[in-house]
């Protein structure tokens, strides 16, 4: 990784210690921005990625804790390193369960903080890489028609065109030309990877009888696991629930 594009963001009352810290980063090629509170954090743009936020639990005002339960809450999707002098056994497992990076203690061994930073920023990178993706693929979704939708969740269910056209009430001829539509659309190369894209975008297969399918029509996800973050991502109409509308013929 390019030290000079990453980002590390201070935020501790402990002016000595951001002085020293900020010297240490600094001199390794890292850009180093720096807050006494989690409230001026809050109030200013996130940094590009990559970027990770060393941060003190205990603040004026908002703390740590409070600052990594805001930022999960609000969708802002940065890593997270906590380095303290008032940590405990508690507070490090909430801090972990909430998708920290590492739980530090002040004096903090300098290669020990430097490695964890770099978990951090190839922590963020790969989420940002993610958006990335689903952006563009949720862009090739929306130019899908919702005939062409139906069909693609009956595609990534693993259903023949004959079992889609039974499931969709059309005719097999129909299906083929919206499949032949969305593997166009979605710029899938194969079914495979189509399945892929899917999900990614957390489209729902079909559960059809004898298919050994794991998934139901009785609802499907919102969330995308990328290492050990979750990203909530539900867009609207992929899939229909029971009762699916049929098309005409």
């Amino acid at each position: 990784m390019t030290k000079a594009a990453a980002t590390v963001v201070l935020i501790d009352d402990d002016a000595l210690f951001c002085r020293v810290t900020g010297s240490l980063l600094r001199s390794v090629g890292f850009e180093v921005q720096v807050f006494g509170t989690a409230l001026q954090f809050l109030y200013c743009r996130r940094p590009e990625p990559p970027a990770c936020v060393v941060l003190e639990v205990r603040l004026c005002g908002l703390s740590g804790l409070d600052l990594q339960r805001e930022l999960v809450r609000a969708g802002i999707d940065i890593p997270v390193l906590f380095v303290t002098q008032h940590g405990d056994i508690p507070m490090t497992v909430q801090a972990m369960k909430a998708g920290a990076i590492d739980f530090l203690t002040k004096p903090v061994d300098e290669q020990r903080l430097l490695e964890a930073l770099e978990q951090g920023f190839l922590r963020d990178q790969a989420l940002c890489e993610h958006r990335r993706r689903v952006a563009r693929l949720r862009a090739n979704y929306e130019l899908l028609t919702p005939c062409e939708r139906e069909v693609m969740s009956c595609v990534v269910s693993g259903l023949l065109n004959k079992q889609t056209a039974a499931e969709l009430g059309i005719t097999e001829k129909t299906v083929k030309f919206h499949r032949g539509h969305v593997m166009r659309k979605m710029r899938a190369p194969s079914v495979v990877e189509l399945a892929r894209m899917a999900e990614f975008l957390c489209i729902v297969p079909l559960t059809v009888p004898g298919n050994g399918g794991p998934w139901s029509v009785d609802g499907w996800p919102t969330r995308v696991q990328v290492g050990c973050h979750e990203n909530t991502y539900a867009p609207a109409g992929l899939v229909a629930g029971p009762g699916r509308r049929r098309f005409r013929r």
